[in-house]
C-alpha cells in the first residue's frame, strides 16, 4: 500500500504542473491534535497566493474524489519557501554553492548548527559537505537532522 504522501504527490503533480509550478514536498503530520496534509510547491520566479489557491481548489476536489485519507485533516498548499529543507539528492545538486544551515542531532565541536556554503553531496552515502569559515566540513547522513537553505542579507 502506498503512503498518503506518495498518493497525494501522484494526485497533485498534474494539477501543480497545470499551474506552471512544480511539487517540492508533501507532508502529512499531526500537530496539536489536528492532522495536516501540506503540499509545498515551487515555481521559477516564486509562488504567489493565486498559485496556491488554484492548486488547493483543484487538489481538494481530487482528494475528495479519491478519498485516500481516513478521518479529517486540513489541506494546506504553500510555497516551499526561501529557507526550504533540502531532502532529495536532486535538491542538493540544484543548490550546490548556495548558503545552507546544517542542524545535527548532537553536538559537534560544542554546537549543533553550522552555517556555510553547500560544497558537495554524496549520492551513495547521503553525506553533506559544507564550507564553514573557509574549511570544508563533511557531515555523515546519520548525524544530520536537517539541511535547509539560508537567506543571507
Amino acid at each position: 500500500m502506498k503512503k498518503i504522501t506518495q498518493l497525494t504527490a501522484e494526485l497533485a503533480a498534474p494539477a501543480i504542473a497545470e499551474q506552471g509550478c512544480t511539487l517540492w514536498d508533501v507532508e502529512y503530520v499531526k500537530e496539536a491534535g489536528t492532522w495536516y496534509l501540506r503540499v509545498l510547491i515551487d515555481k521559477e520566479g516564486g509562488v504567489d497566493i493565486l498559485d496556491c489557491e488554484a492548486i488547493s481548489r483543484k487538489l481538494s476536489d481530487l482528494l475528495d474524489e479519491a478519498d485516500p485519507i481516513e478521518g479529517s485533516y486540513t489541506l494546506e498548499v504553500g510555497s516551499a519557501g526561501a529557507e526550504r529543507a533540502l531532502k532529495r539528492p536532486g535538491d542538493f545538486a540544484r543548490f550546490l554553492g548556495s548558503p545552507v544551515l546544517v542542524k545535527l542531532y548532537r553536538n559537534l565541536d560544542g554546537r549543533k548548527e553550522f552555517a556555510g556554503t553547500l560544497a558537495a553531496y554524496d549520492d551513495a552515502t547521503g553525506d553533506v559537505t559544507v564550507t564553514v569559515g573557509g574549511e570544508d566540513k563533511t557531515f555523515p547522513k546519520k548525524d544530520v537532522a536537517l539541511v535547509r537553505l539560508r537567506v543571507e542579507l
